[in-house]
């Protein structure tokens, strides 16, 4: 049921490309990254270590483990907790550096999977906000088979180069992060104790329900009490059970998905502002207009202008 919103969340906040490196690393080795407004992830197709979070204690990784950090802090990634630390920068361009060449005769003790994707967290959405500083996915036997299948084929892209490989590579990135999100979800949704926040909304079959709906039409006059009967519940009740998992009412939800899509279209084309009125619910220009400018503090076309 959460899965189309799931989606929704990484398009509103994708840019650019994203970008991956195989790097080999040669003990005793250490990887400083500095922080960006991007998100990042860390697989270890081979060996181990460790990552050493901006804050919190230091993660052990083992073969096939996977660690996403949403929020672009620094951190650092290391075959010990106390070796020296090479700065890693990205180029202007998001792209990695090239990864040093291969020791002659000698095999890595750890081989790597690093990706980045370029995200505006001028419009991040809450469920992205919400998640921890790690994500830490250990390698488990049956576990996350789509995940795995993911970074298995990444890496052979990765490794052996061959035509159309840059495109299925940025394919690749796309669907590994979902999968990634899809896996933390399933973890909080069936791990003990309770889920909360929007793990427990896109559990919940009323809020899930409510969610798709406003996510795919959101140019519909949906009312509250229209969105509580999808889930077969009462005005009020609907209300009550949106607001606590969302963490805002329905409507002023509706309204931010609303300005985030139109925002999406505005960068994503010549689309008349017309039409992208109508295609997120305003009956008219002007009110669109009025309604874009006390939402991003411009006005639709300036918007427009400065995103291209």
């Amino acid at each position: 049921m959460g899965m189309d919103v799931l989606s929704d969340a990484i398009t509103t906040m994708r840019t650019g490309r994203p970008h991956s490196s195989r790097r080999d690393a040669y003990a005793p080795w250490g990887m400083r990254f500095e922080s960006s407004d991007g998100a990042g992830f860390h697989v270890v197709l081979q060996g181990s270590a460790w990552l050493l979070p901006a804050e919190g204690e230091p993660v052990a990784l083992g073969p096939g483990d996977v660690v996403f950090l949403a929020h672009g802090h620094g951190h650092a990634l290391a075959s010990g907790v106390d070796v020296p630390l090479e700065d890693v920068r990205l180029r202007p361009d998001g792209t990695w550096p090239e990864p040093p060449p291969p020791r002659p005769s000698t095999d890595p003790s750890t081989v790597l999977l690093c990706g980045a994707y370029q995200l505006d967290r001028a419009r991040a959405h809450p469920l992205l906000s919400e998640l921890p500083e790690v994500v830490h996915l250990p390698a488990r036997v049956g576990a996350h088979r789509s995940l795995r299948a993911a970074v298995e084929l990444l890496g052979i892209e990765l490794e052996e180069r061959r035509p159309g490989s840059d495109t299925i590579v940025t394919s690749l990135l796309d669907t590994l992060l979902l999968y990634i999100l899809r896996a933390w979800w399933q973890r909080e949704r069936h791990g003990s104790g309770h889920p909360t926040g929007w793990s427990a909304a896109l559990a919940d079959p009323a809020v899930a329900a409510a969610l798709r709906a406003v996510h795919g039409a959101p140019s519909h006059p949906w009312t509250v009490e229209e969105l509580g009967a999808l889930g077969g519940l009462s005005r009020a009740a609907f209300a009550r059970r949106f607001t606590a998992l969302v963490g805002e009412p329905p409507l002023t939800y509706l309204t931010w998905w609303r300005m985030t899509t139109a925002g999406r279209l505005l960068r994503a084309g010549d689309i008349p502002l017309r039409q992208v009125a109508q295609r997120t619910g305003y009956a008219s220009e002007f009110a669109f207009a009025k309604a874009f400018k006390r939402e991003y503090g411009v006005a639709p076309g300036q918007y427009r202008r400065h995103a291209s």
